[in-house]
């Protein structure tokens, strides 16, 4: 059984950055072979893909982060990252990240002021 535990959320400024983690314990082959992925859900709205990368980095993003975030792995650590720069107030939302296909952490919120 995977576990995946979100951390680096929090309160920032329009234009600010924050790093986001995503921790997996529990099964570090499984890391290793699989694809990641952060979704975010913005208040009163569904969740939304944000980013993606595959086992061997390949990676893509949503139109609307292209440029401001950088998606990336470190497997010797069961890590996922998601650096997010030029924050603006439409990122606010709980950012969840995922293990493809079947396991998600529990959500980390990121609040942009504008």
């Amino acid at each position: 059984q995977v576990q995946l535990v979100e951390s680096g959320g929090g309160l920032v400024q329009t234009g600010g950055s924050l790093r986001l983690a995503c921790a997996a314990s529990g099964s570090a082959g499984t890391f290793r072979l699989n694809g990641m992925a952060w979704y975010r859900q913005p208040p009163g709205k569904q969740r939304e893909f944000v980013a993606a990368i595959s086992s061997v980095g390949s990676t893509n993003y949503a139109d609307s982060v292209k440029g401001r975030f950088t998606i990336s792995r470190n497997d010797a650590k069961n890590t996922l990252y998601l650096q997010m720069n030029s924050l603006k107030p439409e990122d606010t939302a709980v950012y969840y990240c995922n293990l493809q296909p079947l396991y998600w952490g529990q959500g980390t919120q990121v609040t942009v002021s504008s």
